[in-house]
């Protein structure tokens, strides 16, 4: 009989996961020694000893369906540039991308249970960090799949950026669909919008933000009376800025990203509407370690 106190000491001695550490220990008939090189054997201690590492670099990956109304789009992070430019670690990202094409996931916790080959992403995702040296981690991932929409999406600086759009659409040729798509995710990518338009706008954001206006205008020494007509004027010069559709074309500055989309629409004949857009950017709100070489020298002598 495996107890947990078994399976507790396992743990502690590999720093394996629990289920991987029960699993060992009922292969090896409860021998604590046995159980520890199967973990070993597995590359599973490896890995945990990996797992406290702060992995702030990697890659977004996109993927499509073959008729475009499918696309999804995830965030696999590693410790170094040099491993998110592997070949092995670019191809593991690309096959966990066609996962969530493939499924319907909707945490990571259930993407990794997923089927994968003989095994799952978590088996593949384990055997890649044993190998290769370094932690990685799936951070995130979203899908789109919708009977009238169509998908399109651009990856900029080998993966570093990535981004997913969704239009809504009847037409029947999506082709030109596609070509505006690519350039409307570019500009996602370049300017970094918040929201698709004024509609989509949270609340919270726009008190918010009309407050600090306020508090701005105050602090500039406007005159309380004329304060509010101010603010209204910023906080639509800022909603310019921050949604999609009302930026300027960065393909063509006379034109917004609505009326590009307009064009595009009159050309397929059919209404082609902005639904959503994913921007992934590696790392970004990871806090990374700055290893300081001469402290961790003096922290060692000084003992």
């Amino acid at each position: 009989m495996i107890s947990a106190a078994m399976v507790k000491e396992l743990r502690e001695r590999t720093g394996a996961g629990m289920m991987d550490c029960k699993k060992a220990l009922t292969e090896t008939n409860g021998d604590m020694n046995a159980a520890i090189d199967y973990l070993r054997e597995k590359g599973l201690s490896q890995a945990a000893k990996k797992s406290g590492r702060v992995a702030a670099e990697g890659l977004v990956a996109i993927g499509f369906s073959a008729d475009g109304k499918q696309g999804a789009i995830i965030e696999v992070n590693s410790e170094t540039d040099f491993v998110a430019k592997n070949e092995e670690f670019v191809n593991m990202v690309n096959g966990f991308v066609q996962v969530v094409l493939d499924n319907n996931y909707t945490t990571v916790d259930e993407l990794l249970e997923g089927k994968l080959g003989d095994g799952t992403v978590k088996d593949e995702l384990t055997a890649k960090i044993a190998k290769i040296g370094e932690n990685m981690t799936i951070r995130r991932f979203a899908k789109f799949d919708a009977a009238d929409s169509v998908c399109a999406g651009y990856i900029h600086g080998g993966g570093k950026i990535g981004v997913l759009v969704e239009f809504a659409t009847e037409a029947a040729n999506i082709d030109p669909i596609k070509t505006m798509g690519r350039d409307v995710a570019m500009q996602v990518a370049s300017m970094n919008p918040q929201f698709v338009d004024e509609k989509g706008v949270d609340p919270e954001y726009m008190e918010h933000e009309k407050n600090i206006l306020m508090q701005q205008a105050l602090n500039e020494g406007k005159p309380a009376e004329i304060v509010e007509k101010m603010v209204v004027g910023r906080l639509k010069k800022e909603l310019k800025e921050t949604c999609l559709l009302e930026q300027k074309f960065v393909k063509d500055g006379d034109i917004n990203v609505a009326a590009y989309v307009k064009q595009i629409s009159k050309a397929c004949g059919a209404d082609v509407t902005v639904k959503s857009f994913v921007r992934y950017e590696v790392g970004e709100g990871i806090e990374k370690k700055v290893d300081d070489l001469a402290a961790e020298v003096a922290k060692m002598t000084a003992k």
